[in-house]
């Protein structure tokens, strides 16, 4: 092994053993060292420009962008000095957010996103089927967070969605939703954070649909669900497992007969508990398409 390579891969190495707690490895290790960020030192948004390379995949926009917020701090001072690369990162990953989207999120704001932040690992980060939508990821991370007149840090959690778009300057963020993962309440009190539970419930209790639920299909934090309906269709439902353990809704499909499978979008909220819903019985002939 050269001694560059080595140098990566202990930097990698010093990553996972002081930054994660959690068993799955962190996915935004693109730069290990701060020499990538020499160009933009001391510069503010307005003139940086993102390497092409960069942005030539949505895979590669994504764990760049990423990889490149790691080591940025937004903890508003700490006792031990600096952090990671500090606020430099900002700016550059800024960047990589479309044109239409800065101007719906100016930096200013972007910035205040991440108050409190001190360290970030990319966890979990797939693509999910979204034919309409165009370009759309799952993601989830792992934080340092700590705030001033607190003495220690601690671990958050977070996911959402990414949109993407395609330009002459290659893929960049169109969107982006982010969600706090919930430790405390879910366990108590919620049924929806189970995804058997939800396809039984909402699907079965509610619209009387599920004639038969097949075993649930797992693979890594994906969860494959499929029943065969009171409508003579079969169902497929996609779910991802959060850190939290929460199963959260990604994609519905639906198959008559010997027809290939077709994303559908059911709202078993608005079409089986409403007075419409209702008056659709068990839902074979208004709720769910033919």
């Amino acid at each position: 092994m050269n001694v560059l390579l080595r140098n990566q891969t202990d930097q990698a190495a010093y990553h996972q053993k002081y930054f994660r707690p959690s068993s799955l490895p962190a996915l935004n290790l693109r730069f290990t060292t701060s020499k990538f960020l020499q160009p933009f030192v001391e510069k503010t948004h307005d003139p940086i420009q993102v390497p092409a390379e960069w942005t030539q995949t949505p895979e590669d926009t994504l764990l760049n962008y990423f990889s490149i917020l790691r080591e940025a701090e937004n903890m508003g001072g700490r006792s031990c000095g600096t952090v990671g690369h500090a606020r430099t990162p900002f700016p550059l990953a800024y960047n990589f957010l479309s044109k239409e989207y800065q101007k719906k999120l100016p930096y200013e704001d972007y910035f205040h996103s991440f108050a409190g932040i001190g360290h970030t690992s990319l966890i979990k980060l797939c693509r999910v089927p979204d034919g309409k939508r165009g370009i759309r990821f799952f993601y989830e991370i792992e934080t340092i967070e700590g705030f001033n007149g607190k003495r220690a840090e601690y671990f958050g959690y977070s996911y959402g969605f990414i949109q993407l778009v395609h330009g002459q300057e290659g893929y960049r963020i169109a969107d982006l939703q982010q969600f706090p993962e919930d430790f405390l309440c879910a366990p108590y009190h919620l049924w929806q954070h189970d995804a058997e539970a939800v396809i039984d419930i909402k699907y079965g209790y509610w619209c009387k649909l599920v004639q038969k639920r097949y075993p649930t299909i797992k693979n890594g934090y994906v969860k494959h669900i499929y029943f065969h309906g009171n409508d003579g269709a079969d169902y497929h439902f996609i779910f991802f497992t959060l850190t939290n353990g929460t199963d959260i809704e990604i994609a519905q499909f639906r198959k008559k007969g010997s027809k290939k499978w077709k994303q559908v979008k059911m709202k078993p909220e608005e079409e089986c508990l409403t007075e419409k819903g209702r008056n659709h019985g068990d839902g074979s002939d208004g709720f769910f398409p033919h």
